[in-house]
Parts: structure tokens; sequence; C-alpha cells
């Protein structure tokens, strides 16, 4: 069988939303501090890794197929994808995959700075079986939020086309909840160096998720038409909302940002994914200038209740996520058998069908998420020791820094590496002046 135009454009979206992937790490390298920056790059690539091996073996075969209570796929009819050889059918599996690991990705950027790597590493293979793997399955693969499943039946059916409610709604759950179990960081709202430490990494992060974003709205596309609009919705709504974070911005703080910039690019991404091939580009305009002022603000509450969301994965993503997948419910067009949104005169039954969708979504990453970081903090920890912390999470979980600074960069005695002792002059005692008067330069740049 010859490769087709549309095998060749799912592969190549496939590639630009792996791309994503790395492109998240130095969106999230860049918006943490220096010492905690090839961290946050290592939980989005091991994240790629695990997922990349997860989604083989049981994964995809967890999101389609004949279902378990319209829950889940069985996860071994496909088991080592083996079936789909010689088929079309396993490009999209690839392309399924990339979505999965980008996915939980997202939720490391709440617990920046001070989570253990190896729990991080359990963390990701457990979340995407108990959480992910279920949620794709009832929405895209067959399930209960499906086309013909039961609760579609009820409340009628969920658009959510690149995944408004299962990429972006449930990280943002998993991520606050998560936040919640690890605790906060030392000094939050109180530490001046809790602030992004490379803004141009935040930039080139952005415009690499900008790019994939194309891939990862438009790799589902079937027909010219719909790839247009989806292409058009997915530039002008970050556009459109990139614009209204700054002014909202400007407004409460007095100057418009390049890290606003970047992080209304995302919250326009994130909620013109659910809709991105179900609205007009007006309504996609209108909808980019609200998520952009909203999730602005969204931001802000975490130091008012409270909780330590590092990187903002809760009020951008959460956010427009729930933002993005409830519009549909009003700016609907009445196409695919659907009767549209309440604008286009097709009643409340698809605000309905939206709501149910995000409040199945929230339960189900939740509590999934609970349990699952419960477990790990209860038995392994989930979170580094103050010393740990406090030196920073890139030298104690990986005896590496992003930055070396001067002949006695810490990188070369690092106390919590055995292959890496420190110098005798600085164990006899000698240099010792010296060394901490590095180390303050180095921290103050942190």
């Amino acid at each position: 069988m010859q490769i087709s135009a549309e095998n060749v454009w799912l592969m190549l979206s496939s590639a630009m939303v792996l791309f994503m992937t790395p492109g998240l790490g130095l969106f999230y390298g860049g918006m943490t501090r220096a010492k905690a920056a090839l961290n946050m790059i290592m939980m989005s690539f091991i994240s790629a890794g695990i997922v990349g091996v997860v989604w083989v073996l049981w994964g995809y075969s967890m999101t389609t197929g004949d279902g378990i209570l319209g829950l889940f796929g069985n996860p071994f009819a496909n088991f080592g994808l083996q079936n789909l050889m010689g088929s079309p059918d396993l490009l999209k599996a690839g392309f399924s995959a990339t979505f999965a690991i980008i996915t939980v990705a997202l939720i490391s950027g709440a617990i920046a700075d001070r989570a253990k790597f190896s729990a991080w590493a359990l963390f990701v293979p457990v979340w995407v079986t108990l959480v992910y793997c279920p949620l794709a399955y009832m929405i895209w693969g067959g399930g209960l939020m499906s086309a013909g499943g039961a609760l579609t039946a009820v409340f009628g059916q969920v658009i959510d086309f690149a995944g408004g409610a299962v990429v972006e709604v449930s990280s943002g759950t998993a991520a606050f909840v998560l936040a919640l179990i690890v605790g906060k960081r030392q000094g939050f709202a109180k530490d001046p160096n809790h602030r992004p430490h490379n803004v141009p990494f935040i930039m080139i992060g952005a415009a690499i998720l900008w790019f994939g974003w194309f891939g990862f709205n438009g790799g589902a596309a079937t027909t010219a038409e719909q790839a247009g609009l989806i292409w058009v919705n997915t530039l002008v709504t970050p556009a459109a909302a990139m614009l209204s974070w700054l002014v909202t911005e400007k407004i409460r703080h007095g100057h418009p940002t390049s890290l606003g910039a970047a992080s209304g690019v995302v919250a326009g991404l994130v909620a013109i994914t659910p809709s991105c091939a179900n609205i007009s580009p007006l309504a996609a305009l209108c909808l980019g200038l609200v998520a952009g002022a909203a999730c602005a603000v969204f931001v802000d509450q975490k130091y008012r209740f409270g909780f330590d969301d590092s990187l903002d994965v809760v009020g951008v993503h959460f956010g427009a996520g729930v933002i993005g997948t409830l519009s549909l419910g009003f700016i609907a067009l009445p196409v695919d058998g659907l009767g549209g949104g309440l604008l286009y005169g097709g009643g409340i039954q698809q605000l309905v069908a939206q709501t149910v969708a995000v409040l199945v979504t929230i339960a189900l990453s939740g509590l999934g998420t609970l349990v699952i970081g419960r477990a790990i903090h209860r038995t392994i920890g989930f979170r580094v020791s103050e010393e740990a912390e406090t030196v920073g999470v890139d030298l104690s979980e990986h005896a590496e820094t992003a930055y070396a600074f001067g002949e006695l960069s810490r990188s070369r005695f690092n106390p919590f590496h055995h292959h890496t002792p420190a110098p005798a002059e600085v164990r006899d005692g000698a240099g010792r002046q010296e060394v901490d008067a590095q180390r303050e330069k180095e921290d103050s740049f942190a």
C-alpha cells in the first residue's frame, strides 16, 4: 500500500507534537530557578521515555477497542502493538502516544524545585495508566462519553477535538492535587529568588509549543477545509490571548512582561484545543481575549489560597482548559450532526454535555492523582529534603548543574554524589572563605 498524503501529514504532526515536550522542558526550565533548570527539563524528557514504552506495551490498547464498562480498553488487546504491524493504525498509535507524553509532562511544573526524580518517574506510568488512558478512552475511544456511550445517550455528545478535557483539564487538576500533596517550596511567596531565571528559555519554549500545537490540533484533520479552520484558529486564539494577558498585566501590575506574553500564548493554545475544528475564526479570537485576561488573573490565586503551583499549571492549563471546553456550549458551530452552541440556537444540550465532561475529568483526575500521589508520598516520599532543596534539585537529584561559575563550581564537589567529593582544601577547611563567596554569587543568580 502506497503512503498517502493523510499518512504523511499524520507522521509530520506526530513529530511536531513530540517536539512540544522538549519545548515544554525549556519553557519550564526557564521559569524555575537556575539550580532546578535541568531537573525540569529532565522531568519532561523522562516522561517521553516512560510513556513511549508504556504506550507500546499496554497504553494504546487501553484507549481503543472493546471496553470494560465503557471505562477503558482491554490492556492486552494490542499488547506490544503486534496486531497493528502492517496496518496504518500503527501511525495513529504513534500520534496518540505524543498526546499522553505531553499531558503527564505538563503536571511536573506544579512541583518544580522540590520533587524527587525517582518519585516522578514512578508517578508517570501509574498516572498515565490509571488516569489518562481511561479518560482518553471514555471521550475518544468508544467509552462513556464517546458517540454511542452511556453518558452521551443521557447528556449529549461531548466535543473535545484535541484534548481540552483529556489533556488540559486532567493535567491541571492533577497539578493542583499533586502540589497540595508535595507542599510549598521553602520561602513560598516570600523569597524573591522564586522567579524565572532565564526568560529567553521561556520565550523559545513557548515558540516551540506554538509551532508544535499546529500538529497537536491539526493532526486529526480529515479535510483541507477542516485543516484550514484549525490552522487559522490555532493562530488567532493564542495571538489574541497574548494581547489580552499583556493588557491585563499592565492594568494589574503596571508592566507588560515577556513572561506574560509567553504565558498568554500558552493560555490561548490551551483554550482553542477542544474547539479548534468547531468554532469560527471570529469566535476563536474572542475566546483568546477571554482566556488570556482570565488566566492572567487566575495565576495569582495561588497566593490568595496558599497552594504552591510553582509554574502556574493550574492557572493556565486548568483555567484555560475549562474555559475552552465550556465555551463550546455557547459558540460551537452547528456541524457534524450537532446542534451547535447557544449563540447558534442549538439550545442548552451542548453546554450540558461539555459541563459533564469537565466534571467527570476533574473527578477522575483528582481522585486518581490523590491516590497515586499519596501512595508514593507515604512510601518512597515525593519531596526532597530541606538541604537538597536549598542546594538545588539539579545537584541533589542529578549531580549536574545547568550553569558553571568559575573553577569552584559546586558541580565539582556535589555533597549529594559520592563520585564528586569536595576538594581536599575544602574538606580541610582551607579556602572555605573563597568557596562561601563563590556560593553566594551562585545563589544570587539562582
